[in-house]
């Protein structure tokens, strides 16, 4: 696999619509970092896409960050993050997944009170912890 696509987060990853997210927040367990929180369930797979792969959710909240730049900015700091981190995603995908119709479907979210927002560098290492915790829950 091409090293520039394999770590490149596409359209068909990220999670979309309505229905699927509030299935994935009524059914979600849930793992808490530093400043980020990861929700994350396998869900009953109804659009045709990659099942290896992860559908992926990135939420700041407003009452956290009230200003639209700076909630943007950490969302695109949390996809960089994610994106450098994705190999270890698809391992988790694939635990969660098995050969049924099920794909695991996570969302970020952001929960940080501090007045700067984090480096890149500390959105990896959070990440990175957070999906070996999902990781390590899929053995138990």
């Amino acid at each position: 696999m091409n090293s520039v696509r394999a770590h490149s987060l596409r359209k068909y990853e990220i999670l979309r619509g309505s229905s699927s997210v509030s299935k994935l927040f009524s059914s979600a367990r849930s793992y808490r970092g530093n400043f980020i929180k990861v929700l994350f369930a396998p869900l009953e797979v109804t659009w045709k896409g990659h099942r290896a792969l992860p559908k992926v959710l990135f939420i700041v909240g407003r009452k956290i960050k009230p200003d639209a730049v700076d909630r943007n900015r950490i969302k695109r700091l949390m996809k960089e993050a994610y994106r450098h981190e994705k190999a270890l995603a698809t391992e988790c995908a694939g635990k969660y997944a098995g050969n049924g119709d099920r794909i695991l479907c996570i969302a970020f979210m952001y929960i940080g009170r501090k007045k700067n927002s984090p480096s890149l560098g500390s959105f990896r290492k959070e990440i990175r912890a957070l999906l070996e915790g999902i990781k390590s829950m899929a053995q138990c």
